[in-house]
């Protein structure tokens, strides 16, 4: 379908040695992504310690549903270093749906914890900014789940856009709440909680671990989804 947005080819102008290297090191970068994503949602899980009280489950879900759930169910479009890279497009796209499905449900359960341990502590809300932040995430989060919907569904909610378009402001939406979600995870960690459960160094390495799939996501979607002018000869 014809179009005047025209999407930039990865490693354009680079020589064939420095292209390799260029592919090696994003998909070096994906894995890590991967990983960093993994093993935060772990390391907070055990450092909750779930099951101690109703507000140890609320780090355990919102972990697992931004910093697992969210960064696969944009990585696995990515074509270097992806578990999914072998995929179909069609498969791809459902098992980003799956994950994007499991986002608002862990992110709704773990809502229902915060509220239900602020009510049995007789304490007031939305007195923090991590809590402004993680409501407007949640926001953000439902709104881009009901744009999927409408890339899903062009003709039957009659939306004039072409799909190349919606999928351009579906992916743009995307970044703004995954960095949304990097920047409340972020201001978790100067909650009285984590920081009388991590001192010294190991803060400032969790500090920065969330920004590196971010870091990854911005990377991937602006080379995917970044217009450029055509070049007419």
């Amino acid at each position: 379908m014809p179009s005047d947005v025209e999407y930039s080819p990865v490693g354009e102008g680079l020589g064939m040695r420095d292209y390799w290297l260029y592919v090696w090191l994003r998909r070096a970068a994906v894995i890590a992504a991967h990983v960093t994503g993994l093993g935060l949602s772990l390391i907070i899980s055990l450092l909750s310690r779930p099951g101690t009280s109703l507000f140890s489950w609320h780090p355990v879900c919102m972990s697992v549903a931004y910093c697992l759930c969210m960064t696969e169910g944009i990585l696995l479009f990515s074509a270097e270093g992806s578990p999914f890279c072998f995929k179909s497009r069609k498969c791809k796209v459902r098992l980003h749906w799956f994950c994007q499905a499991l986002v608002l449900i862990a992110a709704a359960t773990g809502l229902g914890f915060m509220l239900a341990s602020k009510n049995v502590s007789e304490l007031p809300h939305l007195v923090t900014w991590h809590s402004w932040l993680g409501v407007s995430t949640l926001a953000a989060t439902v709104i881009q789940a009901a744009c999927g919907i409408c890339m899903i569904f062009p003709k039957l909610l009659r939306l004039s856009s072409s799909p190349l378009r919606l999928k351009m402001y579906h992916a743009t939406c995307g970044l703004v709440v995954y960095l949304l979600a990097t920047v409340t995870v972020v201001s978790a960690m100067f909650s009285d909680w984590f920081q009388a459960t991590v001192k010294g160094v190991a803060w400032w390495g969790f500090l920065l671990l969330p920004l590196f799939p971010a870091l990854v996501v911005m990377n991937q979607i602006t080379n995917a989804y970044l217009p450029r002018k055509k070049i007419t000869s």
